[in-house]
This record gives C-alpha cells, sequence and structure tokens, in this order.
C-alpha cells in the first residue's frame, strides 16, 4: 500500500496520534463528547490532519463546504491547502441571502434546519443568471469535525445537490461507527437506513477516526455538572 493511501486507513497509525490528543466529556446526556480542540492546540497534529485531507482530496474537488460550527475550523485551511474556494454551512438566521433546508436530527436533538449562501450572479445584465456559490456540475467536499448519526451531513448533501452539484464525499476527523448500522433491537438510529430513505445511500463518508481508538478522557472541574450549557 503507497504511503499515501497508509495516511487514509481509519485507526492506522497517523488516525492514532491524532486520536491521542482528542479527550472526550460527559455533555448533554451523552457519556462521550469528542473536543477537537486537545488536536488544535498542538499546531503539529493540526497541520498533520490538514496535510491528510489535503492529500485525500487534491485535483478532486471544486470546492469545500464546512458545518457550522467546528467545519468552519477544518474547512477553511483544507481549501487554502487544496486552492479551492471554502463556503459555510450555517444554522438558520445567521447569513443573508441564503438557501435553507429542512430540519433534520442529531444525536443530541433536532435542529432546525440548514443554509448554505446563495451567492450573486455574474452577469447583473441577466436576472436569469443565478449563480450561486456552489455551481452546478461543482465537486463539493463536506467537512465537520464528526460523523454520528449523519443528520447534519445530510442537511448539507440535500443543499449541494438542490444547487446541481456533486458531493464527492463526506469527510470527518471522527467516525462514530456505531452509528453506521447498528442492530435493530440497539434502539440507536441508523446512519445507512436515515440515508436510504432521504435517496442520498451513494455519498461516501470517511472518517479518520473512530470511537474504538479514543479512549483520553478529559478532567473535568470539581462539581461540574452535565446540563449542556458552558462552563
Amino acid at each position: 500500500m503507497a504511503e499515501t493511501e497508509t495516511m487514509f486507513t481509519q485507526d492506522g497509525e497517523v488516525a492514532r496520534r491524532i486520536a491521542s490528543v482528542i479527550p472526550f466529556y460527559p455533555y448533554k446526556g451523552l457519556p462521550r463528547f469528542y473536543d477537537i480542540n486537545g488536536f488544535l492546540q498542538r499546531p503539529d497534529i493540526f497541520q498533520e490532519v490538514v496535510d491528510v485531507f489535503a492529500a485525500r482530496y487534491r485535483g478532486k474537488v471544486d470546492s469545500i463546504g464546512g458545518f457550522d460550527a467546528r467545519g468552519f475550523v477544518l474547512g477553511p485551511p483544507i481549501a487554502l491547502a487544496l486552492k479551492v474556494p471554502f463556503f459555510m454551512l450555517r444554522k438558520p438566521g445567521k447569513m443573508p441571502n441564503s438557501i435553507g433546508s429542512s430540519a433534520y436530527q442529531v444525536e443530541y436533538g433536532k435542529r432546525d434546519g440548514m443554509c448554505i449562501p446563495r451567492g450573486h450572479p455574474l452577469d447583473k445584465a441577466d436576472p436569469k443568471n443565478k449563480s450561486t456559490t456552489v455551481k452546478a456540475g461543482d465537486r463539493v467536499l463536506l467537512v465537520d469535525d464528526l460523523v454520528a448519526t449523519g443528520g447534519t451531513l445530510s442537511a448539507g448533501i440535500e443543499l449541494v445537490h438542490a444547487m446541481g452539484a456533486t458531493v464527492v464525499e463526506c469527510a470527518c476527523v471522527v467516525e462514530l461507527k456505531m452509528f453506521v448500522d447498528p442492530p435493530a433491537d440497539s434502539g440507536l438510529p441508523s446512519r445507512t437506513k436515515s440515508w436510504q430513505a432521504k435517496g442520498i445511500a451513494d455519498v461516501p463518508v470517511w472518517g479518520l477516526v473512530s470511537e474504538d481508538i479514543l479512549t483520553l478522557e478529559g478532567e473535568l472541574p470539581e462539581g461540574y455538572v452535565d446540563d449542556g450549557e458552558e462552563h
């Protein structure tokens, strides 16, 4: 296997270096919320994350979309490395001149929807020229810190498809495999079944690190209470 291919192996050598600095905490009722602040505090590891993503998608994408909010941290340096545009996918009411999705479900609740910039016509003399941030035929990479149930990603995919573009892949640092296709009696939502129902099962998802190697328990202050609020 070529060196570049080895870089992309889930839970491989590169992934283990990254996982070693990602702590988890109880948050919003989840026993493990994985915090990418761990590698953001390590420029060497952060650079390695960017290098791996850039190597995987070089020459394969026309633009990169990042999700509110951690995708805003990861997406821009990858886009700069690839010399392609970056665009934001935000919660409703956060951007002017935007196109919105329907509501979607995540592992710790429900979200009202997702918005993508509409962009501006290139030819103002032609009102029918509805050029957008994402153009028909574009190859788009969607980036976030973590994928669990895939609700956030699916909202982004539907918006990109609505613009006539293709999602090449959804890429995340962490992929929680427990949600990919859990047993029916587990009580967990299935990303596979959800995406099949939405007609987007052909969009690939790649995660460099899985929960299997995320073992760094974060230290909490005395008296910490998991109420979903900032502390």
